[in-house]
């Protein structure tokens, strides 16, 4: 059995989430596959994927089988790069993933950027509002904001990022700046379904202090919800680079800043970088430094 080209074949399937998927993308029959899969899985005497007729399920034996098939593969890949004429030059695929709003204002354009200077590197940006599992998603660099869980992950810091109550000069005049946290009880406000809707937490006297929101306003998305608050609807609780446009316009204002949470960390994070491909090592010092030039900007709020 050819092992490398059965270990191509099995992350193929795992990535495109079914034998038909693969087969259309390796451009080989599905028999091939099924076949290939087959024979795998009795060479390592473990099943390896759950089929049924409308889905695939990784195995716990799959999931880490597959992670070290694409140890494996970028060990080979990077060792016939060295050898190519021109290996100076990086190339293969790299799969990355980053919160939705800060990914558009500050990932995309720093990625789009590396994409020019390196064409042979073939880079797909997944932008989400959640937590990815990278293993099991073929993810190989995030940017994640907040606390890290996963401690099998390499963190690079690239600063922090404020959490603000704001609200739109308008609103502010008609209803008074608020001094304290209670201020916001009963006060309209605008909630975001991705976060704590219901009440918003504030740090008070060394404790966190929880304070119960009225909206008859939520929205599940961010973009909406700052909007609504830029019209006056209500007090908004949003991270500071997500209003940093109304806030440099004008349309919104920062308000009970002496009662800010501490703020939320940015790292990047890959898998262990002693089996970091060459052109992905290159990509998470590329992030480093074009992200940490923003970092002044996405932490705080204009001046």
């Amino acid at each position: 059995m050819d092992t490398l080209r059965a270990m191509t074949i099995f992350v193929e399937i795992a990535e495109q989430g079914s034998l038909t998927a693969a087969a259309r993308v390796l451009d080989c029959s599905l028999p091939a596959v099924v076949r290939t899969l087959a024979a795998l899985e009795t060479h390592l005497g473990v099943r390896l994927m759950n089929r049924t007729t409308r889905r695939i399920a990784l195995t716990d034996e799959g999931r880490s089988y597959l992670e070290s098939c694409r140890q494996v593969l970028s060990a080979v890949q990077d060792a016939e790069d060295a050898l190519k004429e021109g290996a100076s030059e990086p190339s293969g695929p790299i799969v990355l993933t980053a919160p939705v709003q800060f990914g558009q204002m500050y990932v995309a354009p720093a990625v789009t950027r590396f994409a020019l200077r390196h064409p042979r590197v073939k880079l797909r940006v997944l932008l989400y509002d959640r937590v990815v599992n990278m293993l099991e998603e073929g993810i190989d660099v995030g940017v994640r904001i907040g606390a890290l869980e996963d401690s099998g992950l390499i963190a690079r810091p690239l600063g922090a990022i404020r959490r603000v109550v704001v609200a739109s000069p308008h609103l502010i005049a008609e209803r008074g700046e608020p001094r304290h946290p209670d201020a916001l009880r009963g006060a309209p406000c605008v909630r975001f379904s991705g976060a704590s809707s219901l009440a918003w937490s504030f740090p008070i006297n060394g404790r966190s202090v929880t304070v119960p929101i009225a909206s008859n306003l939520e929205f599940n998305h961010i973009a909406p919800a700052v909007d609504a608050c830029a019209a006056g609807a209500g007090f908004g609780l949003f991270l500071c680079y997500q209003v940093r446009p109304q806030l440099e316009q004008g349309t919104l204002r920062v308000v009970l800043k002496d009662f800010e949470p501490p703020p939320r960390p940015v790292h990047i994070v890959y898998p262990h970088a002693r089996l970091l491909p060459g052109r992905t090592r290159l990509l998470v010092d590329w992030l480093a430094r074009e992200l940490g030039k923003d970092s002044t900007a996405f932490a705080a709020e204009p001046a």
